[in-house]
């Protein structure tokens, strides 16, 4: 066995010098999990358009599609020069309006709710909160990966 006592977190069984190799044998295997999967996306996104270019190519060329398609675009000119009448009244552009405010508002109010619950999860240590009509909430994270940008700072 041992002797573990200059780092008392680890096991009496594990020999620090195990620890470093087995975080770096996983960071590489996670790596290439990652790479892996980067590489199927793209090549699955490359098979799409393509695919997708192939039905628009059907859509195009069956003319009852065609037919159908320039009935529907008259038909959303209507509709959006009728909705451009009505808000030009009065009393619908002001409750337009009061609609837009309130859509930020809400962004606004759902932007500081995420700040507090990071706050509230970071200094509890918790993943849930109770709201006031007893449901319980859970403090879900989601991660996103994107290209970095290759201009210079």
């Amino acid at each position: 066995m041992t002797d573990n006592t200059d780092n008392p977190d680890l096991p009496e069984s594990v020999s620090p010098d195990e620890i470093p190799g087995q975080d770096a044998s996983v960071m590489l295997n996670l790596e290439q999990l990652v790479k892996n999967h980067l590489t199927q996306i793209e090549q699955t996104k490359d098979k799409l358009k393509k695919h997708r270019e192939m039905l628009d190519d059907i859509f195009l060329n069956d003319p009852t599609y065609q037919e159908h398609d320039k009935k529907a675009k008259e038909a959303v000119k209507v509709k959006s020069a009728t909705r451009s009448e009505l808000l030009k009244r009065t009393d619908v552009a002001d409750l337009n309006n009061k609609v837009k405010e309130m859509k930020i508002s809400v962004k606004e109010l759902q932007e500081a709710l995420n700040e507090y619950v990071r706050e509230y999860q970071r200094l509890s240590g918790v993943n849930e909160i109770t709201d006031d009509k007893g449901n319980v909430m859970e403090i879900v994270y989601t991660v996103k990966l994107v290209r970095k940008s290759s201009k210079k700072s």
